[in-house]
């Protein structure tokens, strides 16, 4: 791992308290007008937090964007959805996720948990909201291919529960049989050149480099 990161988690914690206040203001409005599919292709939504909503840089800038324009390159017939909303946690999502399945989704990638981690929210109620979620979801479409992304937390809150925490993903994929990016921000969290002047939300480069990490993956899927 870049020996930067460490720096990027401290300035994540620090930054944490912030985010669900300004960017959930900034990407409220997104939520209430997440684009339709055309009715000729098949759906991927991505379902998250300030990282999918694209904070600072604007959702047609932010990774999702990027996987469409891969898609589209590919003449592959997919439309992404972006449902991504800053300051989110598990909790929050499983609320909200009964309006955002109103819709028929192909495919789900799920990208929630870090707020939990950095709020110091129980494990075991974050991987129950995840499991919720993905239970959910294949309530609504037993056919819908779900796609993890898992994301990993400082390490100043104790060897136990970082190592738990990172484990999250890595059970509910294996438990579930579903794809896992093993981690969202590979090669991007801790170096200063791709992100943003908070430290933790990636630059448009930065986005670029999170749309390989889950291509990486999706390609597989689709």
């Amino acid at each position: 791992m870049n020996k930067l990161l460490p720096l990027f988690f401290v300035l994540l914690m620090a930054a944490c308290t912030s985010e669900s206040k300004t960017e959930t203001e900034e990407t409220e409005s997104q939520s209430e007008n997440i684009s339709k599919p055309e009715n000729n292709s098949k759906t991927i939504l991505f379902f998250g937090n300030s990282l999918t909503a694209g904070y600072g840089v604007g959702v047609e800038e932010a990774f999702p964007a990027k996987i469409q324009s891969t898609l589209d390159s590919l003449a592959l017939a997919y439309t992404v959805v972006n449902a991504g909303l800053s300051g989110e946690t598990t909790s929050g999502g499983l609320n909200r996720l009964d309006w955002v399945l109103n819709q028929n989704v192909d495919i789900f990638v799920l990208e929630l948990g870090a707020n939990d981690g950095l709020r110091g929210i129980p494990l075991k109620e974050t991987k129950a909201n995840l499991q919720a979620i993905i239970d959910l979801v294949w309530k609504k479409n037993p056919d819908t291919k779900i796609i993890l992304a898992g994301m990993q937390i400082p390490p100043n809150m104790g060897q136990d529960y970082t190592t738990e925490f990172k484990n999250i993903w890595t059970d509910l994929a294996k438990t579930n049989d579903v794809k896992l990016i093993p981690f969202l921000l590979d090669g991007v969290g801790g170096v200063p050149s791709l992100n943003q002047a908070d430290g933790i939300h990636p630059t448009i480069e930065g986005h670029k480099i999170l749309a390989k990490n889950v291509w990486e993956v999706l390609e597989e899927v689709i």
